[in-house]
């Protein structure tokens, strides 16, 4: 009868709190772990903003996350325990409950205490190992810090990696320790067992039904008789896994014939076969490509040799370039109405590859490719090609790929007379006929990068570095007026500031073209092709000029001859003459940002504040495009959606357009120079960018 009573009377009282929405969820007076490690570690969690805003609740809309008495109590005890594990043996847990009519407003108010300091760390049976120094190096667990149970056991865990990379498959370390409570303070010790270095013996492989076994072990990074390495398992597995052909790939040490104390460890190869083929196809819209779609078809086991075969088509521009122009610069794709040179026809791009997922080495991925393309360049060129590209892939056991491709194609590039004429005195309708001729081009390419960021999609931590370069000469096949040397290179950092969750990422961005001289009929000098050259300005880089708008620019007004009126219309800015990005051979970038949680909707929605500078010029014609280096505030808004952050990006620009020439464009086709540094007011200060992903 108790029982029943109890029940009874808890009853109600419980239904009534459970219908109360958590309207905010704090945490205060904690130091040594921040509120979002604290946040994860307790089953209570707060309603989304729009459920516990009192503006917008009664809409219905965000997710409600009710008070639970019974486990609000259990987190009181969650925080001590993890506090305690963390080293604060002393800390205390007092709780605040404010209800309001229909919600109720939770705080944890932490006094943390003194905490047990090591003051003591022994590692023990390491000496035999010969890099003994290079495994014990920077642990999670540190002498002089508290005594935290989570960092002492992955300081256990991070000595069994590096050893078991290093060739002893059945290390295992024992942890130990003492703590005086009162004297606040622990002594803790490591024994390492690593047992012998063993190397790889015989490979089983299971599962595999259309796919040749010996392919499958020619892919592994482990190999009979070689060093016993953990990571050259997962590197194995990785292996498996971008080849395609299977759904399922483990590669593990066969535990059924292995022993602890063997030199030689056998292994198992696990795999489940995927689907042979996959079709793909796509459907889109960009501001600066109208409507676009694509399909594709892949083999991937192209004659049962494990070999990958695609053959892809793409399409953009449909809408408003020919034969697909529907009229729509018109309306919907209103901005693309003013680029009479890339988006005047269809883009396209059909390619077939065959991908060699090993070549000569497991580490080398081959890819041969057969294209046919037309691709452009916003109000910059055009390009029409047709080529075959060979490419060779090596990542490196640290995971740093680096690549060599060899890219031969015959095509010709379109451009602006005004960019030909600027930046190689080809100012004459037969000289820029000439530069606009079907040429071979022949380029071979280098590249590495670094990744070593903790997102791809949306980074708050770590770095990535790339380098490339390029190189086009009668030696690769190229013909004279296609001959340069391009050498560019990227870097971008981020880190999270302290316990909150604001990042602060930097950026830095270069590169350099070289080109021998040229002489046409009546024109000389270093010639670049258009498709070559660095732009600069857009949602990634100089965020206050919109796409290719920083560096040298060319004007064109297209009149038999310059009336006085015109000459008044262009001094009073309302003759606004066409201009296109002409590019430069050398570029620099810098940027700065930092994203905070917003007030509101915090968990997705951020703030951004930005800072970017940059400068492209044409060395060699300074003149025409001097260093200038332009510097654009700005601020943004990043959503997180399952595609990574939709951005807005909103940059200020007090600067007018860049100088350039300002030439008189007859209908023969020929050009005269009115002016050498033509200067045009900026219509607006400020330029808008909508994309997904972090700008770097």
């Amino acid at each position: 009868m108790v029982v029943l009573g109890v029940l009874g009377f808890a009853g109600p009282a419980a239904a009534q709190d459970s219908a109360l929405v958590v309207r905010s969820l704090r945490f205060e007076g904690n130091h040594a772990i921040d509120d979002y490690t604290l946040s994860i570690a307790i089953a209570t969690t707060n309603s989304s903003w729009f459920a516990r805003s009192g503006l917008v609740r009664w809409l219905g809309l965000g997710e409600k996350r009710y008070f639970d008495p019974l486990e609000f109590r259990r987190d009181v005890l969650r925080l001590i325990l993890l506090y305690r594990q963390s080293g604060y043996m002393d800390v205390k847990v007092d709780t605040l409950v404010e209800r309001q009519p229909g919600a109720v407003d939770l705080t944890f108010t932490i006094t943390e205490g003194r905490p047990i300091i090591v003051t003591r760390l022994d590692i023990g049976g390491a000496d035999s190992i010969p890099d003994r120094e290079t495994v014990l190096q920077d642990l999670p667990l540190k002498q002089g810090d508290p005594f935290n149970r989570f960092l002492f056991q992955a300081s256990a865990d991070s000595i069994v990696s590096r050893l078991r990379n290093r060739g002893y498959p059945a290390t295992e370390v024992f942890r130990n320790y003492s703590v005086d409570r009162d004297a606040y303070r622990a002594e803790v010790s490591l024994q390492v067992d690593p047992g012998p270095r063993a190397v790889f013996g015989a490979i089983r492989v299971e599962g595999a039904r259309r796919v040749d076994t010996t392919f499958i072990r020619q892919l592994l990074a482990a190999s009979r008789g070689q060093r016993f390495s953990q990571q050259n398992l997962f590197q194995s597995q990785r292996k498996l896994y971008q080849t395609e052909l299977f759904r399922l790939a483990t590669v593990t040490i066969d535990s059924a014939h292995y022993q602890p104390e063997d030199t030689i460890v056998p292994l198992t190869v696990l795999v489940a076969e995927g689907p042979p083929h996959r079709i793909r196809s796509s459907i889109g819209f960009g501001t600066t490509d109208c409507f676009r779609g694509g399909a594709g078809w892949t083999n991937r086991n192209l004659l049962g040799t494990g070999r990958l075969f695609d053959i892809s088509a793409r399409l953009s521009k449909v809408g408003v370039g020919d034969p697909f122009g529907f009229g729509l610069e018109r309306s919907l794709c209103k901005n693309l109405a003013s680029d009479t040179i890339g988006s005047a026809k269809a883009n396209y791009n059909v390619t077939a590859s065959v991908r060699q997922p090993r070549f000569f080495t497991p580490q080398i991925t081959g890819t041969v490719s057969l294209f046919a393309e037309r691709r452009s360049e916003f109000s910059v060129y055009r390009r029409e090609e047709i080529g075959l590209s060979l490419a060779l892939q090596r990542e490196t056991i640290r995971r740093v790929p680096i690549s060599l491709a060899y890219r031969l194609s015959f095509g010709r590039t379109e451009a602006t007379s005004g960019t030909f004429c600027a930046f190689f005195n080809a100012c004459t309708p037969q000289d820029a006929s000439r530069l606009r001729e079907e040429r071979l081009l022949g380029i071979i390419t280098a590249s590495a990068s670094w990744p070593r960021q903790n997102n791809p999609l949306d980074p708050s931590r770590g770095h990535i570095y790339t380098v490339d370069l390029s190189h086009s000469s009668r030696a690769t096949g190229s013909a004279a007026l296609q001959t340069f040397t391009r050498v560019s290179g990227d870097a971008a950092w981020y880190r999270t500031l302290g316990n909150s969750r604001a990042v602060l990422s930097w950026h830095l961005r270069g590169g350099l073209i070289f080109s021998p001289k040229v002489s046409l009929d009546s024109a000389s000098g270093n010639f670049i092709p258009p498709d070559q050259r660095f732009y600069a300005g857009g949602p990634n880089d100089v965020r206050g000029y919109d796409l290719n708008e920083l560096g040298p620019l060319v004007y064109v007004l297209n009149r038999d001859s310059l009336t006085a009126q015109d000459s008044m219309d262009l001094a009073a800015g309302t003759l606004r003459p066409r201009f296109s990005a002409t590019g430069g051979n050398t570029l620099g970038v810098a940027q700065v940002e930092l994203r905070v949680p917003a007030p509101v909707w915090s968990s997705r929605l951020r703030l951004a504040l930005f800072v970017d500078a940059g400068t492209l010029y044409e060395r060699g014609k300074t003149n025409l495009a001097p260093i200038r280096v332009r510097i654009t505030p700005g601020v943004g808004l990043r959503l997180n959606t399952p595609l990574g952050p939709a951005r807005l990006d909103v940059g200020y620009n007090p600067y007018d357009q860049a100088p350039g020439a300002l030439y008189l464009q007859k209908s023969d086709g020929t050009l005269t120079l009115l002016r050498t540094n033509f200067v045009q007011k900026r219509q607006s200060r400020l330029s808008w960018h909508f994309s997904f992903g972090q700008p770097f």
